[in-house]
């Protein structure tokens, strides 16, 4: 497909980065609210369509995040003219089924974290190329579909991402498809100036995704749209990457720990040198008597 002359581009053109869950594990647990994953990839799919037939210069790039790798699986700059969402199928099949197979060992212990800091990481770098392409570009935006609990070893990677968003005026929208709220992503939408939803029926999951993330960042100016109730703020642990409520801080690199160490196993320093070295009071006393 010809790709249209930039000078088309207005303030209402999106680039829409869709992150789609594809981890195995997930799909394959039901919980009380499950929606099949082919029932799943139909809602996005009608979506995916709907968001390029709004303007003719949407464009729609969806990247498959799995339980060991991700991939680019669609993208309509590159698709034939005319060509439907639909075409993604084959690729996306494709992708599940190599994940599987490298899933074949899974998870230990419940259902294993989707590779959500590479996704993001790839969006990202694809932004990063449209933006070097020339000064009129779409505007981009994240949305996540995501469904897998948080991964907390994927921390620090996750978090740089965010905050490359933010830097880069690139909001992260979040819909969890989950049993439970994603304590990443909504620091991921809060940071970066986005939007955090969990439906509430996921048989209208379609209804969710056009009211709410179909709108481009223009219109979002004039809308009232649906806001998080509260933020889970808490970090991972650098030593155990465990979510924690309370931790010791590295006061060079800022590194996280659930307990006291000697030395900073990021940065090196060792904690408590300085009040080591430094003169205790009753040394201060003999050295500068009271008069």
């Amino acid at each position: 497909m010809t790709p249209l002359p930039p000078k088309l581009y207005t303030d209402d053109v999106s680039l829409l980065m869709v992150l789609l869950d594809t981890n195995p594990f997930f799909w394959s647990t039901p919980n009380a609210d499950f929606l099949s994953f082919s029932k799943f990839i139909s809602h996005v799919l009608a979506f995916l369509n709907s968001t390029v037939l709004l303007n003719q210069l949407n464009q729609v790039v969806v990247i498959a995040t799995g339980f060991n790798t991700c991939g680019y699986v669609y993208d309509s700059s590159t698709a034939a003219p005319n060509q439907r969402a639909e075409s993604l199928l084959p690729k996306l099949e494709e992708f599940v089924a190599k994940d599987e197979q490298l899933s074949k060992e899974g998870a230990a212990a419940g259902i294993g974290s989707s590779l959500l800091s590479g996704s993001l990481s790839m969006a990202l770098c694809y932004i990063q190329r449209v933006f070097r392409s020339g000064p009129l570009h779409p505007q981009p935006r994240i949305l996540c579909l995501h469904g897998s609990p948080d991964g907390p070893g994927q921390y620090v990677a996750i978090m740089n991402a965010i905050f490359s968003a933010q830097r880069s005026m690139v909001p992260i929208d979040s819909c969890v498809v989950g049993a439970q709220h994603s304590a990443f992503l909504q620091q991921a939408s809060y940071i970066t100036g986005g939007v955090y939803l969990k439906p509430q029926q996921l048989d209208g999951l379609f209804q969710y995704l056009s009211t709410v993330f179909a709108t481009d960042l223009h219109s979002r100016r004039f809308l009232q749209l649906p806001k998080p109730v509260g933020v889970d703020f808490r970090a991972s642990c650098f030593c155990h990457k465990n979510t924690i409520d309370m931790g010791y801080i590295c006061s060079v690199c800022l590194s996280i720990f659930c307990k006291h160490h000697k030395k900073c196993s990021t940065c090196g320093s060792v904690f408590g040198q300085a009040q080591a070295n430094a003169p205790s009071v009753s040394n201060l006393k003999r050295k500068f008597p009271e008069r």
